[in-house]
C-alpha cells in the first residue's frame, strides 16, 4: 500500500515543484519587464494555482506514510496546507476568472474590491495562504528523521519555515515596493526545494521497498 502512496507523493511533488519553478520564472520575467499585462498576471496566477493541488496531495501522501507516533505533526501540517489551499485558490480563481477579463474589457472599476493590490482583501488572502504554507512545513519538521536523506528534507522544510517571517513582512509592511518584494527571494529557493526533496524522498522509499520485496522473494 505504501508503495502506491510513495508513487503518488513523488509525482504530485514533481508537479508542485515544476509549477513553483514556472511561477518563479514568470515573476522574474515580470520584474525584468519582459512580461507585461495581461500575460504576466495570467502566468503568475495560473502557475501559482497549479501548485495548490499537487502540493496538497504531496502533503496528504506524507501524512499517510508517517509513523503513528508522528501523525499528530503530519496531520497538523496537512491542516495548514488545506488553509493555504483554500485562501490562495480563492484569490487566484477570482483574479484569473473575474479581475483579468473585466480589466481587459475596461470595466475593472466595477470590481475594484476584487483586485489584488498591496493591502487589499485578496492581498491578505494571499498572505494568509503563504504564511500557512510556511507553518505547514514547520509543523512537518518533526516527521522527518535527523539522518539519511530525510535530514535534507527536514532542513529544506525548516529553511522555508524560517523564510515565512520575511513573507509576512513583505505582505504587511505599510509601504509596499519592489525593493520590499525582493526580501521574499529566499522563498523562491526554499519552497520549490522543499517540494522537490520531499518528492525525491518518496522516490527513494519506493526503491527501498522494492529492494525489501526482492530480498523476501
Amino acid at each position: 500500500m505504501n508503495t502506491k502512496i510513495y508513487k503518488y507523493g513523488f509525482w504530485f511533488g514533481i508537479l508542485a515543484f515544476g509549477s513553483n519553478a514556472a511561477f518563479v520564472l514568470a515573476q522574474t520575467l515580470q520584474l525584468l519587464g519582459v512580461l507585461n499585462f495581461p500575460f504576466d498576471q495570467i502566468f503568475i496566477y495560473g502557475f501559482s494555482l497549479c501548485i495548490v493541488i499537487p502540493f496538497l496531495l504531496e502533503m496528504l501522501a506524507l501524512h499517510h506514510v508517517t509513523p503513528k507516533d508522528k501523525k499528530f505533526w503530519s496531520h497538523a501540517a496537512l491542516i495548514f496546507t488545506i488553509i493555504y489551499s483554500v485562501f490562495v485558490s480563492a484569490n487566484y480563481v477570482v483574479q484569473l476568472a473575474t479581475v483579468i477579463p473585466m480589466t481587459l474589457r475596461g470595466v475593472s472599476s466595477q470590481i475594484s474590491i476584487l483586485v489584488q493590490t498591496p493591502h487589499s482583501l485578496f492581498w491578505d488572502f494571499d498572505a494568509i495562504g503563504y504564511i500557512s504554507m510556511g507553518l505547514a512545513m514547520l509543523l512537518a519538521v518533526p516527521v522527518f528523521e535527523k539522518h539519511g536523506f530525510q535530514k535534507w528534507v527536514r532542513i529544506s522544510f525548516l529553511a522555508n519555515a524560517f523564510v515565512t517571517p520575511l513573507i509576512a513582512f513583505v505582505y504587511f509592511y505599510p509601504k509596499f515596493s519592489e525593493k520590499i518584494l525582493l526580501l521574499a527571494i529566499p522563498w523562491t529557493i526554499t519552497a520549490p526545494m522543499a517540494m522537490l526533496l520531499l518528492a525525491i524522498m518518496f522516490k527513494k522509499n519506493i526503491e527501498i521497498e522494492k529492494k525489501a520485496s526482492n530480498l523476501n522473494i
